[in-house]
């Protein structure tokens, strides 16, 4: 037989049979099972051992996700309390520098193409400046406000999981249309309104939302009308829910599809992004429920 390329017949052991003669070459022949024995048993073993999982192979995995998230909500929450309960007397200049250095930070972090862990963090801090300091005014003017924003915000997130987990409701191709042009409308409605705000033109707290509805005045209580603010407030919450089902569904691609593990950070801060948003939507709700009563 030609010696081939298995280590175990180029070795030592089979070319000392090969020289000894038929006492050395049943030595040989002895010390070569075992060797075969043994290699046998280490393929055994490593057939025996579970398959190497995405944490072992560097890819994405749901518990990076839900880990990545919880930290980023713990640093908002960190954040918050700084102009809640540390600095309440720089309450509003921190709201302002948080709103504007969040809303910036956001942008960069949405187009990069690679996450950035410290600038995903200092988002995260920033938002949590400003949805302090929004939480601490409201909160005096309606007391209990933040409580009931803060479970209201939780009770939308555990029912879109359960509705995306059973399959009920899914981000297909139609209803991604709708979704950009629901956004790209309420973001040109919240621009309006924003500026009708700070020229003066509007009365209301709130802008057009603290208007009533014409035509339901006394309706459902309502005194002055149905705030107009109820309407948009409950659309703008729904597409914040829907906004989460798009994050569901890519997280969910991602760890499917063996995403490198870093994206965990991407997905974690667009969970960040839709929760704070949801959260705000939620409390500007109430405070227009509570101050129509």
């Amino acid at each position: 037989m030609a010696l081939g390329g298995n280590p175990v017949f180029n070795g030592k052991t089979f070319r000392s049979a090969t020289r000894g003669g038929n006492q050395a070459a049943g030595v040989g022949t002895t010390m070569y099972a075992g060797q075969t024995m043994a290699n046998q048993q280490q393929l055994e073993h490593m057939y025996n051992q579970p398959s190497a999982g995405p944490a072992q192979t560097g890819r994405m995995t749901f518990d990076d996700v839900i880990v990545k998230t919880l930290l980023c909500i713990g640093v908002v929450l960190v954040g918050a309390a700084i102009p809640a309960f540390v600095l309440p007397g720089l309450a509003l200049p921190l709201m302002v520098i948080g709103a504007l250095g969040g809303f910036v930070l956001g942008l960069v972090n949405a187009f990069r193409r690679e996450p950035s862990p410290a600038l995903i963090l200092a988002y995260a801090a920033l938002e949590g400046l400003f949805v302090g300091g929004i939480t601490m005014f409201l909160e005096a003017m309606y007391p209990g406000i933040a409580v009931q924003a803060v479970l209201g915000t939780l009770v939308v997130f555990g029912v879109t999981l359960a509705l995306f987990r059973s399959g009920k409701v899914r981000a297909t191709p139609k209803a991604m249309k709708f979704f950009m042009i629901a956004i790209i409308s309420y973001a040109a409605f919240s621009l309006v309104n924003l500026g009708l705000m700070l020229f003066g033109v509007t009365e209301g707290a709130f802008g057009l939302r603290s208007s009533g509805i014409p035509g339901t005045e006394g309706m459902f209580g309502f005194e002055q009308g149905i705030p107009f603010g109820l309407v948009i407030g409950l659309f703008a919450i729904c597409l914040a829910a829907f906004s989460l089902i798009i994050d569901f569904t890519s997280i969910s691609e991602g760890v499917r599809n063996g995403a490198p593990q870093k994206y965990s950070w991407t997905a974690a801060f667009g969970l960040t992004v839709t929760l704070i948003w949801l959260y705000v939507e939620i409390l500007r709700l109430l405070a227009i429920l509570r101050g129509s009563d």
